[in-house]
């Protein structure tokens, strides 16, 4: 490789100008979009968003890069206001505006085979203004002068993977937090996870009790009910770091995180007293148990009956895809208490106590039974079908002490979820480049470390890129919950965005392994089968842009 020290960068004055050039873009295609599919009251057309799903999704897309490219830059703009604004830094918001400009210019990428272009909006006009206003221009022509892809690789050589990739500019306690948890990852995590994904094993106890002594299940709980009481950015940086290791691990901190969660937002105070310690602890592990066949994410319809006796609630029915469903000792379960009450108005949330099950007798429960549902990846806490038959609930477990608001109590906490998946991806991501970087510089071919071909120190500098364009979302997405406001929309884009991350950077990777990638000895194998689950839960990709589309739209 040669050695790169120094590039003609542009001042971060052009990339915060860049940023206002795309949000004028941006809104340009909204209101053409508007005229298609707004109501002369001002009402969205329901027929009219479907009828026109590829331009309203690629509109969602659109919004995710430009909140992306903002995000990035008030991550520089502070960096640069702290004097922390280095020339790794510089690199990256470099490769990654000039990147992500182009695809808004030209075409942005849903999926593999699934691209929103300017024409599609009725937008080539203004697209052809884009790339030619000044900022942008400089920006694009800059990276494609100058090789910051190779220069990304050498600084990152030269530091080692334990600095990580750039300043992700939060604060030191997070910075001691992503210290901690990564060695922990790297001691107890990382060298077990390819065992534990190839022999379907639940993630040992042992390590579910280090998790509980290092804080891990409450970190997000108030201080009076057991827990840490720390911000959500210091969540995602754990669930950023054991997802490094296995998105089982981070997974399963995400888990207690959210019915924790749906407790402190929904519950009563009895409630909160007695299930947030045990929860936070550790002593008490949840699942949550939402989704029934033939429904998805089509919660309106589901059909898990509660029927009220005296002093109990008997349900009757059938949940699916239900994680980690026989190792816990309560359940969030949504089901219907008013049967004469169609779609979410009749739904209500119950806490749910359960014995918790064995590898011999997983479901010991009275009224309960499930078989697991085998799958390729996001193992480590297993998936389950579940049969209810007259299971009882005691009344006052209703959260809130209420019935009818369970759809409500669920939707407020799906931004805590899915900003917690972003960390996921964020994580999975990570782990993706740091096997591919690992297995480029030992690989040799043609007598020297493959790392030295561009196409694929090409990659691997684009995920440090991209990486850096996400975490910043997922940040943004958090510290906007921590103030209060409402973050629908900020996490389903970290969420969007950070699914796709993670599956092309596991993709790019295992490509860098070549044949070996493909064995399942080399843990990037794994990697891919653990990425594909991001697109799919938590809102599939599809709904979650329609969900964004129709809020910004509106």
């Amino acid at each position: 490789m040669s050695n790169i020290t120094s590039l003609i960068l542009n001042p971060l004055s052009t990339y915060g100008d860049a940023v206002t050039q795309v949000e004028a873009y941006y809104a340009n295609v909204r209101e053409k979009l508007r005229t298609r599919v707004v109501q002369p009251n001002g009402k969205i057309d329901s027929q009219k968003i479907e009828k026109q799903q590829h331009c309203v999704h690629g509109f969602a897309w659109l919004a995710c890069y430009k909140d992306a490219l903002q995000a990035t830059y008030n991550w520089a703009d502070s960096l640069q206001q702290e004097d922390n604004f280095g020339y790794l830094e510089q690199l990256i918001i470099a490769l990654a505006f000039a990147e992500y400009l182009s695809q808004i210019g030209a075409g942005i990428s849903m999926s593999q085979d699934e691209v929103i272009r300017p024409r599609h909006f009725g937008a080539e006009t203004e697209a052809f203004d884009l790339l030619a206003s000044p900022s942008v221009k400089s920006i694009i022509d800059a990276s494609l002068e100058h090789d910051f892809k190779l220069a990304i690789i050498e600084v990152i050589s030269e530091r080692g993977l334990v600095q990580g990739l750039g300043n992700d500019g939060l604060d030191e306690t997070c910075d001691m937090v992503r210290d901690q948890f990564r060695r922990f990852t790297d001691e107890e995590v990382t060298p077990y996870a390819s065992n534990w994904h190839d022999n379907n094993e639940l993630i040992p106890e042992h390590i579910i009790q280090q998790m509980a002594d290092l804080g891990v299940f409450g970190v997000t709980v108030p201080e009076e009910y057991g827990g840490m009481g720390m911000g959500i950015d210091v969540m995602c940086v754990i669930t950023e770091e054991l997802s490094r290791g296995y998105i089982g691990v981070g997974s399963l901190g995400t888990r207690t995180e959210i019915a924790c969660e749906l407790i402190k937002q929904g519950g009563t105070e009895q409630q909160k007293n007695h299930y947030l310690p045990k929860l936070a602890s550790g002593e008490m592990l949840p699942t949550a148990v939402f989704t029934e066949p033939n429904t998805g994410s089509d919660l309106a319809s589901l059909k898990t009956r509660a029927v009220k006796t005296d002093d109990v609630y008997q349900i009757t029915g059938n949940k699916t895809w239900i994680t980690h469903a026989a190792r816990t000792d309560v359940m969030t379960m949504l089901v219907r208490t008013d049967l004469n009450e169609p779609g979410y108005k009749g739904l209500t949330m119950l806490i749910a106590e359960k014995p918790r099950g064995t590898e011999v007798e997983p479901f010991p429960a009275k009224g309960m039974s499930g078989g697991e549902i085998h799958v390729i990846g996001y193992r480590g806490m297993r998936e389950y079908e579940l049969g209810f038959d007259n299971f009882e609930v005691p009344l006052e477990n209703a959260l809130g002490g209420s019935e009818g608001n369970g759809f409500k109590q669920l939707m407020a906490t799906f931004e805590s979820a899915r900003i917690q998946t972003a960390a996921r991806a964020v994580g999975v991501a990570h782990n993706a480049f740091e096997l591919g970087f690992n297995y480029a510089n030992d690989r040799e071919q043609f007598g020297k470390p493959i790392l030295a071909f561009p196409r694929v120190y090409g990659k691997l500098a684009w995920m440090v890129a991209e990486l850096t364009l996400v975490r910043q979302l997922t940040y943004r997405a958090a510290r906007t919950k921590e103030a209060g406001q409402r973050t629908d929309v900020e996490a389903g884009m970290a969420k969007l965005l950070g699914a796709r991350l993670a599956w092309s950077c596991a993709d790019n990777a295992l490509q860098i392994h070549g044949g070996n990638g493909y064995a399942v000895e080399y843990p990037i194998s794994r990697v891919l089968c653990d990425a594909r689950i991001l697109n799919v839960f938590e809102g599939a990709a599809e709904i979650q842009a329609q969900v964004i589309a129709r809020s910004l739209l509106a």
